[in-house]
């Protein structure tokens, strides 16, 4: 069940102007940092979408609530890696993950960002929903205290091994923090069905861009 009344918010204009000439490349602050992203257009997972920019301002908001610092983190579909890296800012062992074609990308974004900051390496790794789990991340060995997932949910065929991927990382005492834009039909079913499994609360709204932020655990917590 959904609990307590979510705040709303609006998505602040965390980017600055563009201080190069290329297309490519946008610049986004926070944790007084500033983070230069490269997008791409040859994939979806290479350009940054609003739950991306949602979630890292909540975090960078809420750090006492959600502290970050030294904890594991995995986030699922990083694409650009904005938000990878702003959970290595925060402190984090951050591992960022995404499909075999968005990895260079996202590679280079993360090492652009993080190389001369005094924090825990990042690790950037392959991973496609619901394929290989257990032997790319064997459970005995791979525990996360967070799970992050932005504009995971769109029109695509994969939500079934998304559902799977999420319920395999969140052991009891993982936190899921799972921003989306909202736009279809299916967007809400696949979150009944995260509300079925896990014990699930929205933590933001942010209107005027449908995008909704929710936190979800399994077991005690």
């Amino acid at each position: 069940s959904l609990a307590g009344s979510p705040v709303t918010l609006k998505i602040l204009q965390n980017w600055v102007p563009r201080v190069s000439h290329y297309f490519d490349k946008e610049h986004y602050t926070y944790v007084g940092h500033q983070i230069v992203i490269q997008e791409s257009i040859e994939h979806f997972g290479a350009v940054v979408w609003p739950g991306a920019l949602a979630l890292s301002q909540y975090l960078e908001s809420n750090q006492e609530q959600f502290n970050l610092k030294d904890k594991k983190v995995l986030e699922i579909g990083a694409g650009t890696g904005l938000l990878s890296i702003v959970a290595c800012i925060l402190g984090a062992h951050v591992t960022a993950t995404d499909l075999p074609e968005v990895l260079e990308n996202l590679s280079y974004n993360i090492s652009r960002n993080t190389q001369n900051l005094n924090m825990h390496k990042p690790e950037v790794k392959k991973l496609v929903w619901g394929e290989d789990l257990n032997e790319d991340f064997p459970a005995s060995t791979y525990h996360y205290d967070f799970i992050l997932a932005t504009d995971v949910v769109y029109h695509h065929a994969a939500l079934d091994p998304l559902l799977a991927t999420m319920v395999y990382f969140c052991k009891p005492g993982t936190v899921l923090l799972w921003a989306n834009k909202f736009r279809f039909s299916t967007d809400y079913e696949f979150l009944e069905k995260v509300c079925n499994i896990f014990n699930t609360t929205i933590l933001a709204e942010f209107p005027e861009s449908n995008v909704k932020l929710l936190k979800a655990t399994v077991g005690e917590n």
